[in-house]
């Protein structure tokens, strides 16, 4: 007689330890939070105090030396700069919500959308808060106006990339994917702040914060995102394994094994 095999629900014990897997990533990512709410407040008072003035100045001399020294490390800079430009990541951004739509993830991309608009009005209150000037023109290889802290151009960076690539990396099983993909955001991010510096526009500190802030509201983007795709308390589904093939709660999990099988019809002799 046929009869139809279907997929093994998932044991207590690993549904056990799925959720305090899941409970443990979220104290981590809370406590990251706060590491780096506590960093970036901490930054910013030394900045009101003149406490980081030494430092800034010492690294913007040495880079008008290096670019001095080395004409092309203008031009290089300015080109990775651009890649921290409104424009760019604004296309990044709208290109990541738009696929997230097309595959069902609307609220997904609305919060993406939502968080980098949200995040560019919020550099602009604190610059407001901070009122800190940007460094002399005679230090710089562009003039650029505006207030300096935090760099707008790292933390809307760190902001794009390290949440794009998180939402990326979420789809990938093997870890050596995941480290890569993150590796490239975090490269990503590094080098549009380190041009900022680089060019004289900011001070070290003001790219420094950029960071600071634009990674704080990535992880806390990230832990609403793992909120919305997290499985209802006690839901019997099993997230995505090589031997089960269903999809796990992450944004990108339409991306799915193509040779998934439906079910296995066997017959007796």
């Amino acid at each position: 007689m046929p009869f139809q095999q279907n997929a093994p629900a998932l044991p207590s014990h690993r549904r056990r330890s799925q959720r305090l897997r899941g409970v443990l990533g979220a104290l981590w990512t809370g406590a990251g939070i706060l590491l780096l709410l506590f960093t970036f407040a901490k930054l910013g008072s030394e900045v009101l105090e003149g406490e980081t003035r030494s430092f800034d100045m010492a690294l913007l001399r040495a880079f008008q030396a290096l670019r001095t020294e080395h004409p092309w490390v203008t031009d290089t800079m300015r080109d990775l700069s651009g890649l921290g430009s409104t424009v760019v990541l604004v296309l990044f951004t709208a290109i990541t919500a738009g696929y997230l739509a097309l595959v069902k993830e609307r609220a997904i991309a609305i919060l993406v959308a939502a968080a980098t608009l949200g995040s560019g009005a919020m550099v602009e209150i604190l610059k407001l808060v901070f009122d800190r000037f940007r460094p002399a023109a005679a230090y710089a290889a562009i003039v650029v106006p505006g207030l300096s802290f935090p760099s707008g151009h790292a933390t809307l960076s760190a902001i794009v990339f390290l949440t794009l690539g998180a939402l990326a990396s979420s789809s990938r099983k093997r870890n050596v994917e995941r480290a890569y993909i993150m590796g490239v955001a975090a490269t990503m991010t590094l080098l549009v702040g380190l041009s900022r510096a680089a060019l004289g526009v900011h001070w070290a500190t003001d790219v420094l914060a950029g960071w600071v802030f634009g990674a704080l509201w990535a992880a806390v983007c990230l832990l609403i995102v793992r909120k919305m795709t997290a499985p209802a308390h006690g839901s019997q589904e099993s997230p995505q394994t090589p031997d089960s093939g269903v999809c796990d709660a992450s944004p990108l999990c339409d991306v799915v094994q193509t040779d998934r099988a439906v079910g296995t019809t066997l017959h007796s002799p």
